[in-house]
């Protein structure tokens, strides 16, 4: 099995020799057996002190963890975040403020009413007023990588899926495994504090909750990177499970397109007209295997 080998440098000054290997699966979809999928594919080159990091979406995508957006009637707040909110602040200043390329900020100036409101109001639905005030991946909530128009939602207790998984790795295998999931949605970090506004990070993160923690961290401009959302077995620090989990991120790229426009671009369709089929042509690692 191939490894790629990384060097990476953590605030302390101190260097971390890792070797990383992407794990490549079909897409995952709702009903599928995470467990199974995970244990097939690692389970025959384990050993002793790996790190196993898995996509949160995967997980939360297999076990139908989703909303059909096409479906929510957007109210008048959703649709105000969109015309004022999204179009006028983020557009012409919150994307400054946070240092967006100009691409994303035309984005922001372009965010579409009908998909954006109906989106807007399953964030407000799920999440809360202050989550819909970010411009993605609000309260975890995410439409990239998905068809048509779903959107992934957070897992609730990622840490019970975590166990899970370890121990079904542990009781095939035998080894002795740190098992992390995690998810792109940023945490921050001056020196060894740390923040996000994921609602679910492991502990030693501080969740703020809602769009300042983004603004804070985006417009300071320190340091950002993957969050952990659980890890089991084999204990780890929270700057190695931070690192860890943003090494998993660029190891394993981003599937069909990092955001919904780059997806629609990829395909040539609107993104609404992504399919279930669209996304299996391509190559996806949910699963990022992390070796000392």
């Amino acid at each position: 099995m191939n490894f790629f080998i990384i060097f990476s440098i953590n605030y302390t000054g101190t260097y971390t020799h890792l070797k990383v290997k992407a794990v490549k699966t079909k897409f995952w979809r709702p009903n599928e057996d995470f467990l199974k999928i995970i244990v097939e594919s690692v389970q025959s080159f384990l050993r002793n002190g790996d790190i196993v990091v898995i996509s949160e979406k995967a997980i939360s995508t297999s076990l139908g963890n989703i909303v059909d957006e096409s479906k929510v009637v957007p109210g008048f707040l959703a649709k105000f975040l969109v015309i004022i909110w999204m179009r006028l602040f983020w557009g012409f200043f919150l994307g400054n403020i946070c240092r967006f390329k100009e691409s994303s900020i035309n984005h922001f100036r372009f965010y579409p009413l009908k998909e954006g409101s109906s989106h807007k109001q399953v964030v407000l639905r799920c999440s809360g007023f202050l989550s819909a005030l970010k411009y993605g991946s609000e309260g975890g909530i995410d439409i990239s990588n998905m068809p048509s128009s779903l959107a992934c939602l957070p897992l609730e207790k990622p840490q019970i899926l975590a166990r899970q998984i370890y121990e079904k790795l542990k009781k095939k295998t035998g080894k002795n495994l740190t098992v992390i999931i995690s998810d792109t949605d940023s945490t921050f970090s001056f020196h060894n504090i740390h923040f996000t506004s994921h609602p679910h990070p492991i502990k030693g993160i501080i969740n703020f909750g809602g769009v300042l923690p983004f603004i804070l961290g985006r417009a300071l401009n320190v340091r950002q990177r993957a969050t952990p959302l659980a890890v089991e077995g084999v204990k780890v620090e929270v700057e190695e499970a931070i690192l860890f989990a943003e090494i998993a991120h660029h190891i394993r790229g981003s599937g069909a397109g990092r955001t919904v426009w780059d997806m629609s671009k990829r395909y040539n369709v609107n993104f609404s007209e992504i399919t279930w089929n669209m996304l299996d042509l391509v190559k996806h690692f949910p699963i990022v295997l992390l070796r000392r």
